[in-house]
């Protein structure tokens, strides 16, 4: 079993030494330094982070990524504030999106009036592809 890095002298052999606060403490053998380690917490994976900045970027909503990956709006919104994402603004044009899995996409795409006088972007979500198209507001 691998015990945690001494967080004072980074020596890798740590013994177990207690609990305290229902938290399992441990000494270094090195320095003799007693420490606890910090849950880790529910992570997310890195994929969701890259897909939900994608549709950030792509002009989907916080709300409508949240209910597209099942991650928190404001997880959404923190991750745009850390790396700075800036989302282009709308001129002249708005996004739509549809879920479709395999057979439904390139049956949408044979349709050429699908994708007239539009922009497309295809992005795989988990087994099924999200289209993002966009077209010129209509005056």
């Amino acid at each position: 079993m691998k015990y945690p890095v001494c967080p004072r002298c980074n020596f890798e052999k740590s013994v177990k030494s207690g609990i305290i606060n229902n938290r399992q403490r441990y000494k270094c053998k090195n320095c003799n330094y007693f420490f606890t380690v910090n849950k880790s917490g529910k992570s997310i994976d890195s994929y969701f982070v890259t897909k939900a900045l994608q549709l950030y970027i792509e002009g989907v909503s916080y709300r409508e990524i949240e209910r597209l990956l099942g991650v928190s709006h404001v997880s959404v919104m923190n991750w745009v504030r850390k790396y700075g994402i800036k989302a282009p603004e709308n001129k002249g044009y708005h996004p739509t999106y549809s879920i479709l899995n395999h057979e439904e996409l390139v049956q949408f795409i044979a349709d050429n009036e699908n994708v007239k006088d539009s922009g497309l972007i295809i992005t795989a979500l988990g087994d099924k592809f999200m289209l993002i198209k966009w077209e010129k507001f209509k005056d």
